[in-house]
């Protein structure tokens, strides 16, 4: 820590050599996947700057620019043996890759240019084009799917935006009542603060029941459950709350939520919806879902700026101050049940 500390940096010794020398004038920069795992005492003394993952375009462009250049060089190929449609390189991004950066990107067309050069010192001589039919030839199964539309079907399903180190993703919370009295049982490894997102979520919708047309005592007669899939991952944070009190409300009205609606946003137990982070991976989870509307806390307006022109004019943004606009955007119309 003396290392980056500008009161004691000048006069650095080590444990080896134990000569002092002056460190002052150097700029130490470090990277790393999360923050969260940084011990305080070192984040303390670093300026924090937060770069967001690459959309699928500048995915596409440092592909054809440097990674498939570099990978057909280390496999002893040339654009002669082999070439890709950008089509191919799409699907391979969204298909077969679920991350901020580009490193399984770059490992999947190594694979596909290991297997090609396979064939050459086999003796085969014909160009390879790799188009979207010929990446599961070498690659496998689609790994990847959007499968909003059929996870949103019934009622109390609602899907969320959720920001990780591997970038945005959506997520889908699931709820489900039963005969009972007043509990509440939240399962998908939910951390502390994701779980009183849930809480706050129950006690708004206890409190405005009949505002939303939800039976006054549905409490006294049911328990209710709110899954988080996949529950083999931890998951925290307050911005689901906006997805977690839509489930509920649609589960309760019996009004299913739209297939073609994700948010995220923090929720008060007055309704308020608080802005969040993570806006523009959330946003381009959202986009690679085939999602058409997102949801978002009206102070997070400003970071819309952050998010490319090519991606924006594709989806259609509202931003909302309550809890009331969320549920009469999200939910299906009353007569469509």
């Amino acid at each position: 820590l003396e290392v980056l500390d500008p009161e004691q940096n000048f006069s650095f010794s080590d444990h080896y050599l134990e000569v002092p020398f002056d460190l002052s004038h150097v700029m130490f920069i470090t990277t790393a996947n999360v923050l969260e795992t940084i011990p305080p005492a070192l984040r303390d003394r670093m300026e924090v700057l937060t770069l967001p993952g690459y959309t699928e375009e500048e995915k596409l462009g440092i592909a054809k620019r440097h990674l498939i250049p570099r990978q057909l060089e280390a496999h002893g190929l040339t654009p002669d043996h082999l070439s890709f449609t950008d089509e191919a390189i799409r699907l391979i991004i969204v298909s077969y890759t679920r991350e901020a950066g580009l490193r399984n990107l770059e490992r999947e067309l190594a694979t596909i240019c290991r297997g090609v050069a396979k064939k050459v010192a086999e003796g085969e001589t014909e160009p390879v084009c790799i188009t979207p039919e010929e990446v599961p030839k070498f690659l496998g199964p689609i790994r990847y799917f959007a499968e909003v539309a059929e996870r949103t079907a019934e009622p109390g399903v609602a899907t969320g935006l959720a920001w990780t180190p591997n970038g945005g993703e959506i997520i889908f919370v699931e709820a489900t009542k039963m005969p009972g009295r007043n509990n509440l049982l939240l399962t998908g490894q939910l951390g502390e603060v994701m779980k009183e997102s849930a809480q706050a979520a129950m006690s708004y919708v206890r409190s405005k029941a009949e505002e939303l047309g939800i039976a006054p005592d549905f409490y006294e007669k049911y328990d209710i459950h709110i899954h988080v899939p996949a529950g083999a991952i931890p998951k925290d944070g307050p911005s689901a709350g906006v997805t977690l009190l839509t489930a509920l409300v649609s589960l309760l009205t019996g009004r299913p939520v739209r297939n073609d609606v994700a948010m995220t946003g923090e929720i008060t137990l007055r309704g308020l919806v608080l802005p969040v982070g993570g806006i523009k991976e959330k946003v381009l989870a959202a986009k690679r879902a085939g999602i058409r509307v997102v949801i978002l806390p009206e102070k997070n307006r400003k970071d819309l700026e952050d998010i490319p022109e090519e991606i924006r004019k594709d989806l259609e943004f509202h931003f909302v101050h309550h809890v009331d606009e969320v549920i009469r955007l999200a939910l299906t119309p009353e007569e469509q049940r």
